[in-house]
């Protein structure tokens, strides 16, 4: 059958119904959210004479909540008007709409019987054929198709999305033995196209894959506290970034979450599964437990394992619970010789060798809780899941971790981990010594740039389902390589497309990524069809490297810095003029010279999670690599009549002079930095090399023209300049800015306006780039900028461009 999602209905608009309503209105689906009606009148209600059949009542539950996840932060939305595609009503009046829905997406109360009643509504209203879901985190799903019909069943399964929907990445698909396989492959297929998710199919066990094995992970370190007398600071320093894990780590994603949602978890787990060998682990620690009585649930409650007071002074400060005094206490700086030695580390899996092997409290609680978990998920097999690698998958997606258990485990080393376990108690499932007694000493490998997992029924390995669709740069990295240096590897992702890989920290831009971009386009147009830039990093770029401009400014090596800059808009402009296409697959943070790049390629393949911006005015500069050159040109072309030249040279302008930063791939439009016909979105980060790949191909194939450089640049001269100090001395004298904001502000009205030109004239591109350089250059000799700068390299902040 072939499926197409038009409109969507949503039943259910607490925090997770209205945030998938969001969602899918994110994509372009229509979206139908429904609620209860009212039980009772507001005073507001009453005062203004509405009664409970009134529409505006009705709806209050709905759209209350809908306009609540609007406001949220972070926000569910990548545009303020995909709100256009939701539309709101309630059970009592609305439910007949469901009938013109492709889907039916149950989001309400925890409670089976409560479920029922809605599933009674949707098996009346509904069209045959059309897809229902639930999106329980814990209620058997084959408990909710009870009594239903056969088709109702033949097109019911769970959906669990994790919250929140948009920035979670994992959705597990829990079908029953009445689902139909069609269904399942649908919304597998579709939850990772389309949602941008990674869909992890699951068995109808309680709790899932993700919950089961990370409501274990956070038990197992909650009871290690006492064992290990260990700090609320130290369990957070120890299972953090450094481990692989996210920033709020343990004690601060539980704040976060909610303290009550985590034990509710841990007491189902605890009464479902009496003959779990880890079933002590999940009844709740002393401490746990006086922290539910306080109702020190964590940021709903305002206080739990940290709070948030104001000092004397007014300033916040963050506090950390003493779980031996229960009196909160400023934060303690930890330190550990472990996280010493694997700060230089780069690599997550080295970085696993030397937490394994640490002597102090990090490489013990390390050693304590990887060991069981090591033995929990071999167990886990085949109960939870037949493959070993939806596990991982389950985990990345759905906890942000950056390896799964079993990655992990093969980062230490399987039989060196089980040689360990054996000290602490632990014992992995027995089909794991089967595989290393059969010659197999991982669970994971990689072979000809494909991964393949370890398959237990048939003891041999299989290419993980799926990822035949994806580039994964780490697969090919060893035999694809065809030139590399510090900063930057150029690979061959086959069918003559060579891709530009970053790897310097956190992908800054300096000399060697601009001789690697060169290089490659180079390599191109002698003996391949096109290059993407991108890489698999967790961001695209922060910019150039600023500790560099920093020390030339300092030592005022003022040709040096000159013909660096002049390198940089030089990589810029071949981008765009090479002859071959150019393709620039930017996500997460894409800042600075990232943005600039990204403002010059043939064609922008970015993830929806992309977060542009071009931020050097908070540096003390501007943009220097042709970004405000790039601004000036595209404020020529939208230039019409007087009124929107002024209103778009303003909105230009201040895009640059505010440092602005798209918080989506979607908002990088709106504000300017992404051209309409030259920019694709890929909603699956997984997607988007093999997109970009896709797409440089198709510029090739279509017959790639090498495009010419742009002499009819139409700047304002005089009459912009106009409006630019007239601004600037107006937000000076208010104090709104400082002097030094001021004068950043002139030498970008300046260069934008292309000098004090006596009238409107069309300028060259190299006429903007030389007025850009000089002005970032006499802005770099400015203390303030200095000033900027230094506390940046100096305070560890991202190197930003």
């Amino acid at each position: 059958m072939e499926r197409h999602i038009k409109k969507v209905a949503v039943l259910g608009s607490g925090i997770m119904g209205s945030r998938i309503a969001c969602h899918f209105a994110n994509i372009g689906v229509a979206v139908l959210l429904l609620d209860i009606a009212p039980k009772e009148l507001s005073s507001d209600e009453q005062a203004k004479g509405l009664t409970l059949e009134s529409s505006v009542v009705k709806n209050r539950i709905v759209n209350l909540a809908l306009q609540a996840a609007a406001k949220s932060n972070p926000s569910p939305l990548y545009s303020k008007k995909a709100l256009n595609n939701i539309t709101t009503g309630n059970f009592q009046d609305d439910m007949p709409q469901i009938a013109n829905c492709d889907w039916v997406i149950e989001v309400v109360v925890e409670n089976l019987e409560i479920k029922k009643k809605v599933f009674d509504q949707v098996e009346q209203f509904r069209t045959p054929g059309t897809l229902i879901t639930s999106n329980t985190s814990g209620i058997p799903i084959h408990l909710m198709a009870e009594g239903r019909s056969e088709d109702f069943k033949k097109h019911f399964c769970g959906s669990h999305f994790f919250n929140p929907p948009r920035y979670l990445k994992l959705l597990e698909i829990i079908p029953t033995k009445d689902t139909s396989t069609e269904v399942v492959a649908f919304l597998m297929q579709y939850g990772d196209k389309f949602l941008g998710k990674t869909t992890v199919l699951c068995k109808d066990t309680p709790a899932f894959i993700a919950n089961r094995v990370g409501v274990y992970s956070i038990m197992a370190l909650l009871h290690l506290v006492e064992k290990l007398d260990l700090t609320v600071e130290e369990i957070d320093k120890f299972t953090g970034p450094a481990m692989g894990r996210p920033k709020s780590a343990t004690f601060r994603t539980s704040d976060v979450v909610g303290l009550d949602t985590m034990i509710k978890v841990a007491k189902g787990l605890y009464d479902n599964f009496p003959d779990d060998k880890a079933h002590n682990l999940f009844e709740l620690p002393s401490f746990v437990k006086k922290l539910e009585e306080n109702k020190w649930l964590g940021d709903k409650t305002k206080q739990g394992f940290y709070k948030k007071t104001k000092s004397a002074e007014g300033k916040t400060e963050i506090l950390a619970l003493d779980l031996k005094t229960w009196e909160y206490k400023p934060l303690q700086k930890i330190k550990s010789a472990t996280l010493e030695m694997t700060k230089t580390i780069e690599n997550l899996r080295e970085r696993m060798k030397v937490f394994v092997k640490g002597k102090d409290k990090a490489g013990e609680l390390f050693r304590y809780s990887s060991f069981g978990l090591f033995e929990y998920v071999s167990d886990r097999i085949p109960e939870i899941s037949d493959e070993l690698y939806r596990i991982d998958d389950a985990m990345r997606a759905g906890f942000g971790w950056e390896l799964g258990p079993f990655e992990m485990w093969d980062a230490v080393g399987v039989k060196e981990a089980i040689d360990g376990m054996k000290e602490y108690g632990n014992k992995p499932a027995p089909w794991v010594q089967e595989m290393l007694d059969a010659g197999h000493t991982s669970f994971y490998k990689v072979e000809s740039g494909v991964k393949k997992y370890y398959d237990i029924p048939s003891k041999s390995y299989k290419e993980v389902p799926g990822t035949e669709a994806f580039i994964i740069l780490n697969n090919l990295r060893e035999s694809k390589t065809l030139w590399k240096n510090s900063g930057v590897s150029i690979i061959d992702l086959g069918d003559g497309i060579l891709n530009v890989e970053f790897h310097t920290k956190m992908n800054t831009i300096g000399g060697d990524v601009i001789t690697g971009i060169n290089k490659a386009i180079d390599m191109a147009e002698k003996d391949y069809r096109g290059v993407v830039i991108g890489n698999d990093g967790a961001n695209f770029s922060a910019g150039a490297n600023v500790g560099m401009i920093f020390m030339m400014a300092v030592e005022q090596e003022w040709d040096e810095l000159n013909m660096a800059v002049r390198a940089f808009q030089n990589t810029s402009m071949r981008i765009r003029y090479s002859s071959i296409p150019v393709v620039v697959a930017p996500f997460n943070l894409t800042l600075g010279g990232g943005c600039e790049f990204s403002l010059h390629a043939d064609h922008v393949q970015l993830s929806a999670e992309t977060y542009m911006g071009l931020v050097e005015f908070g540096v003390g500069v501007i943009p220097g690599g042709g970004g405000t050159k790039e601004f000036a040109l595209r404020a020529s072309d939208e230039y019409r009549d007087d009124q929107i030249v002024q209103n778009t040279f303003k909105d230009r302008f201040l895009t640059i002079g505010t440092a602005k930063v798209s918080t989506s791939g979607y908002e990088a439009y709106e504000l300017g930095y992404l051209q309409k016909g030259k920019f694709s979105i890929s909603m699956n980060r997984n997607r988007l090399l093999a997109d970009a790949k896709a797409k440089a191909i198709e510029l090739a194939d279509v017959g790639y023209t090498k495009p010419v450089q742009r002499k009819d640049i139409k700047v304002l001269g005089k009459q912009g300049l106009g409006i630019v100090y007239a601004g600037a001395n107006s937000m000076y004298s208010g104090h709104y800015i400082s002097e030094h904001d001021k004068k950043i502000s002139e030498k970008l009205g300046y260069v934008m306006c292309g000098g004090d030109l006596s009238s409107p004239t069309e300028v060259t591109e190299q006429y903007l780039l030389d007025l850009e350089r000089e002005a970032f250059l006499s802005l770099c000799g400015e203390r303030k900028t200095l000033e900027r700068i230094q506390s940046i390299v100096t305070k560890g902040k991202p190197l930003r461009n």
